[in-house]
């Protein structure tokens, strides 16, 4: 029930997450590991819609979708591994633990979101997860998160 899947491109994001633009965050997510770890990479472009409020002057990424971010790649992760494309898998989130702001995240940026696994089975529902999101090789947020994950029976 395990696949090899190492590299997701947005093709496969779409077809294993049902986030869609405003709110898709993540455009690659490579060196998966089973459901152990991978990484996403989101490239910042100053014409996302969340900068045209915060803020117009100093655009900087909102924290929250930096934490929303580390989720998706985390879903992914899970779903790349679990060969769950095109079964219309849900994700939830139940808490955000120690999350810690440490560096702002602005246009021009390529943030790469690490993820590990701290707790989750394939067949179980809920999972929890750390993240990192680094910008150039410095943290620029970190976070555990539990989410649960659902996909209708097929």
């Amino acid at each position: 029930m395990t696949s090899t899947v190492t590299t997701a491109d947005i093709d496969l994001i779409q077809r294993i997450i049902p986030h869609r633009y405003p709110f898709l965050l993540i455009d690659k997510v490579v060196d998966i590991d089973g459901y152990q770890s991978a990484t996403g990479i989101k490239n910042v472009t100053v014409n996302e819609p969340h900068f045209q409020g915060h803020f117009p002057s100093k655009p900087i990424m909102p924290g929250v979708t930096i934490v929303e971010a580390m989720a998706q790649t985390a879903a992914v992760m899970v779903g790349a591994a679990l060969d769950m494309a095109d079964k219309e898998l849900l994700v939830y989130f139940m808490a955000i633990d120690s999350c810690k702001f440490r560096r702002m995240v602005v246009p021009g940026d390529v943030l790469k979101l690490h993820l590990t696994t701290q707790r989750g089975r394939p067949g179980g529902k809920v999972w929890k997860f750390h993240g990192q999101a680094m910008v150039d090789g410095e943290l620029a947020c970190e976070a555990a998160f539990t989410a649960m994950m659902d996909a209708p029976a097929q």
